[in-house]
């Protein structure tokens, strides 16, 4: 984690100096609306990573590995994929759930699997893309869809289903 904090710090001090350089009040303005975003995301960043941090010490790593570990196969690959369309909320939700069941012994392939189908099949965010482009074009989105997480999650299995995560 040091290198992208180290990348992510030295891009928000040029963007700082740049702000500060054009002595306009951008750098305040910048420094206000990032710190008013933080405190949005904080409660779901904090709630997000107990989740994560609880299903590390709450479901016993046999559990994990026998559903969507390494050796748990297509039927992994599935689950994986299936649990991504029905996380809840964005990369701040799904991203430390992903980590904590790494950590509990999921395998590379449910795990691509699981982020794929979040990304592509999102549940949660159904009633929007209705709601937005209509019934006729998210159908069409999800079917077109349909097949990409159980591949994305084969490949990654193939390729990587030996590498320890």
């Amino acid at each position: 984690m040091l290198v992208p904090t180290a990348v992510m710090g030295g891009i928000a001090l040029a963007l700082l100096a740049i702000g500060l350089a054009q002595g306009k009040g951008q750098a305040i303005a910048g420094l206000k609306a990032g710190w008013e975003m933080m405190l949005g995301i904080l409660p779901l960043l904090v709630f997000a990573f107990v989740i994560a941090g609880m299903i590390q010490v709450l479901l016993p790593q046999h559990l994990v590995a026998k559903w969507v570990g390494g050796e748990s196969g297509m039927k992994g690959i599935f689950i994986g994929a299936l649990a991504g369309a029905f996380a809840p909320g964005g990369p701040y939700v799904s991203l430390p759930i992903a980590i904590g069941l790494i950590r509990s012994g999921a395998g590379a392939g449910a795990m691509v699997a699981f982020l794929t189908g979040w990304s592509l099949w999102s549940v949660a965010r159904l009633p929007m893309e209705v709601g937005i482009l209509g019934w006729k074009l998210t159908l069409i989105r999800l079917v077109s869809t349909l097949i990409f997480p159980p591949i994305a999650g084969g490949i990654a299995h193939a390729l990587f289903g030996h590498v320890k995560l």
